[in-house]
């Protein structure tokens, strides 16, 4: 399926009235921007997955640190306090 020059130009003249000619160019950027990101998120994936892949040596479980919760700003009691985990739940692995 091939686009004529005809439709690009249409599209082209509907994104200048759409957007305007003054933000154009900073939205190509913020695209170029999270497109240069995503590769780069892709890539280390990819490298995490190879390394994962190849060797998997003997780890001990992690075992997650007691959660707390930070009272709100403002409050009158500024201290943090242990969250019981429920006791029929199994850890997250």
């Amino acid at each position: 399926m091939r686009i004529s020059p005809t439709a690009i130009l249409v599209i082209v003249v509907l994104a200048i009235l759409l957007f305007g000619a003054k933000r154009l160019p900073d939205l190509a950027r913020s695209l170029g921007q999270s497109m240069r990101i995503l590769k780069s998120e892709t890539k280390a994936m990819r490298a995490e997955g190879a390394d994962a892949g190849s060797a998997a040596p003997a780890e001990e479980p992690v075992v997650p640190a007691p959660k707390t919760i930070k009272a709100a700003p403002g409050a009158a009691g500024t201290d943090a306090r242990p969250v019981a985990e429920p006791q029929d739940a199994a850890p997250p692995r």
